[in-house]
């Protein structure tokens, strides 16, 4: 038995997390951690999910949860990552991180992290999504230079960042196809009088609206035609399970640094 710590359980994907444990037996919820000021500290993190009771009561201690748990899980926000990396490396826990978001400094802290512990890092964990980048990098070196490519995403009105992390690794996946530095051709929305598109350009857009999960759609265009590849998420669940099963894999594993591609043995 696996026993998980959620760091963030309060919020969206935390509570989804919460709700989704169950479902896998491997796994036992031995911690919810928040931050010191939330409202829901002291209450069951299952009723406060909307779920059934876990005995587990929502707290703000991160040291206690990394001492019982085996892994960590966190959904949390960019500027908690780096003590939850730290603190799971220094106790020798394997860490799976969905936050996005993340600056220079604190990416570097999840890199320092895994030259210790195993740690699995996505920005979207959903298993559908993860199929996703690998048809991408396929149709982009198939397709070439040639076909225009444009990436839209939608989310909630609250999501704090943009483009989203599941947008830029498509964009990357692109340019890895087509054999291209993806900084060198970037380009994220337009505005005024831009010209003629550059060839190779990728572009990437973001709409914040409603209660939407998460859309991203990748369109591949030339004279004639368009191919699109999309993922359209309608609950967190679906990123709840993806996170799940990334943590029964990763226990146990070699420090290292991994993604769900490794997880689902793409």
């Amino acid at each position: 038995m696996t026993k998980l710590a959620i760091i963030g359980a309060a919020g969206r994907m935390g509570q989804a997390l919460v709700h989704c444990a169950p479902r896998f037996k491997e796994l036992s919820l031995v911690a919810a951690v928040d931050r010191p000021d939330c409202p829901l500290l002291g209450r069951d993190s299952g009723t406060s999910a909307g779920a059934a009771e876990t005995g587990v009561l929502m707290t703000a201690d991160l040291a206690a949860a990394v001492r019982a748990a085996d892994v960590l899980v966190d959904f949390s926000f960019h500027t908690v990552v780096p003590a939850t990396a730290q603190a799971a490396a220094a106790a020798g826990r394997a860490l799976v991180l969905g936050t996005t978001g993340l600056t220079t400094a604190e990416e570097q802290s999840v890199r320092a992290a895994a030259a210790v512990i195993p740690v699995v890092w996505a920005p979207n964990m959903s298993l559908g999504v993860n199929v996703l980048f690998a048809l991408v990098k396929q149709a982009a070196a198939a397709l070439g230079l040639d076909y225009d490519v444009e990436i839209i995403e939608t989310h909630h009105r609250f999501k704090k960042d943009a483009p989203s992390g599941t947008a830029l690794r498509l964009a990357e996946r692109v340019a890895e196809g087509r054999g291209q530095s993806f900084r060198d051709v970037a380009c994220f929305g337009r505005k005024g009088i831009s010209g003629d598109r550059p060839k190779g350009q990728i572009a990437i857009h973001a709409l914040r609206m409603g209660d939407v999960v998460g859309d991203h759609t990748v369109t591949f265009g030339v004279a004639g035609e368009r191919v699109e590849l999309a993922h359209k998420a309608s609950s967190r669940d679906a990123l709840a399970v993806g996170a799940l099963r990334a943590a029964q894999w990763v226990a146990g594993r070699k420090p290292g640094l991994y993604d769900m591609a490794d997880v689902l043995g793409l």
